[in-house]
């Protein structure tokens, strides 16, 4: 989770984000008229995106919020926004963007918005992995009246991002080899760790001045 920095999001911005099932309408209209978010549209990309719609649909489908989670979202008093920076054919979104969602739908307190990351790239350069990438997705999460940042979180679960971080640094992995294997690890991790984070970092976000 990086420090807190000093940044201004409008409520027009908000406004015009999309909620969860907005964003999922939007990605299936685009691959039907053969598209995907950004603009490459080759068939690579597409391929991804159809790979998504079928990760976030399982993700839907099977992800539950363990008990200890559940009851601290539900304790949740500060009224937050969680603005998410997000693209379709990106894979750890496709794994961790559903259970952002049912963390928010957890909690009577916590609004869940998302925006395309190519669409909005200086705010994206205020949040980068490493202080150099633009991995994503990256949520940040504001107070809901004042609009300050209370902190953000991605882009991936630490230990996934060690992982991902060691590969990438190994000579001889091609990409797909990482992405087969960071795949590999979300599957077998079932979002446990992410929501073993989440605990401490809710406790963080409320306590925030």
């Amino acid at each position: 989770m990086s420090e807190v920095k000093t940044i201004e999001i409008s409520r027009e911005l908000l406004d015009s984000a999309y909620n969860y099932e907005e964003y999922r309408a939007m990605i299936e209209k685009l691959l039907s008229a053969g598209k995907t978010t950004g603009e490459n549209h080759s068939e690579g990309m597409l391929h991804y995106t159809r790979m998504n719609i079928h990760r976030m649909n399982r993700q839907d489908k099977n992800v539950s919020l363990s008990e200890n989670l559940k009851q601290r979202l539900e304790q949740v008093e500060r009224p937050m926004v969680w603005l998410i920076l997000t693209e379709a054919w990106c894979g750890d979104a496709a794994q961790l963007i559903p259970v952002i969602q049912k963390m928010a739908d957890s909690s009577g307190k916590i609004e869940a918005k998302y925006i395309l990351r190519d669409e909005h790239l200086e705010l994206m350069d205020r949040f980068l992995t490493n202080g150099k990438s633009r991995s994503i997705p990256k949520l940040i999460c504001m107070d809901a009246e004042t609009l300050e940042l209370l902190g953000d979180w991605g882009a991936r679960p630490k230990e996934a991002q060690v992982l991902f971080e060691s590969l990438s640094n190994t000579k001889g992995i091609a990409s797909q080899e990482v992405a087969e294997r960071l795949h590999k690890w979300y599957a077998e991790d079932k979002t446990v760790s992410m929501q073993k984070e989440f605990l401490p970092i809710l406790d963080q976000w409320e306590k925030s001045k």
